[in-house]
């Protein structure tokens, strides 16, 4: 057997100002010895949402590997954060900009450490608008009835890396009643091209709340989904629905988070609080 070595562990809250809320992380650095296997075997061991993984990169601050349960993903947007507040504790940098590589390309991301807690935002791709969906089909794949569907928002198909099928409802009881048949919405979502379904409602000008699923995630359902506040706000921007949003999610799971979104020269910037709750070592 090979011998082990230890490698900085550290697990973060974000999305969040306090720690057991938000959407969990965990990141190991100095990974550049790891080999997709073993990271991935990693990940299934967290049973986080999603683990991640720092290597060198030739075009970037460093390369952000982000694994689910399920294996490899390009993009995703709490752990993009995460990450960048852990490499800035292990710098001992209090402010920063750092460059990701991920399977999406490049995106920096601002670092700012607080006392108790930091704050970290990350400019995502420019939004991809692909397909309108059926509405039926959507309601069918979390329970509800088409009366509930947003009459004037039709379900679509939103890239800012990782594509996303937002499906706004009326009301925030249909939110928070939401059954998600996860089969019906791997099914749904793999016919369209998109990762995760987004169920939103708009809540007032700038606000909203949501609950994300996807077969991808044990459970099926994540507390904080910033790659899918990105395309929203690009989505909401598109149809005349403001530049700025900012979305409350997670609740139904016991995981309360908040996500701010805004456009910023014609990309999304998303960002949130983010609390750490663990560091050490990890032996792989």
């Amino acid at each position: 057997m090979a011998a082990r070595r230890a490698y900085p562990y550290t697990v973060l809250d974000v999305f969040t100002d306090r720690a057991l809320a938000g959407n969990q992380l965990g990141v190991v650095q100095d990974a550049d010895d790891l080999d997709d296997e073993r990271m991935a075997e990693f990940a299934r061991e967290t049973r986080l949402s999603e683990t991640t993984f720092v290597q060198p990169s030739s075009e970037g601050d460093y390369r952000n590997r982000i694994f689910t349960v399920a294996g490899e993903i390009p993009f995703a947007g709490h752990p993009s954060l995460g990450t960048a507040v852990a490499v800035a504790l292990a710098k001992g940098e209090r402010e920063a900009t750092y460059v990701q590589e991920t399977g999406a390309g490049l995106q920096p991301v601002d670092v700012r450490l607080e006392n108790d807690h930091a704050w970290a935002s990350m400019l995502q791709e420019p939004a991809e608008f692909g397909p309108e969906v059926d509405v039926h089909e959507v309601v069918a794949a979390i329970g509800l009835v088409i009366g509930e569907a947003h009459r004037d928002l039709p379900p679509q198909v939103v890239s800012t890396g990782l594509p996303t099928l937002i499906a706004p409802v009326l009301k925030v009881t249909c939110v928070s009643s939401a059954k998600p048949d996860l089969e019906l919405i791997g099914s749904l979502i793999n016919a369209h091209g998109a990762r995760t379904l987004y169920v939103v409602c708009l809540q007032g000008e700038g606000r909203a709340r949501a609950r994300m699923f996807t077969p991808l995630l044990l459970g099926g359902e994540d507390p904080a989904t910033g790659s899918a506040a990105g395309p929203l706000c690009a989505y909401l921007h598109e149809r005349g629905h403001g530049t700025r949003v900012e979305i409350t999610q997670g609740v139904e799971i016991g995981r309360p988070s908040t996500l701010v979104a805004e456009m910023h020269n014609g990309r999304p910037r998303v960002g949130g609080s983010v609390v750490k709750v663990i560091e050490g070592e990890v032996l792989l």
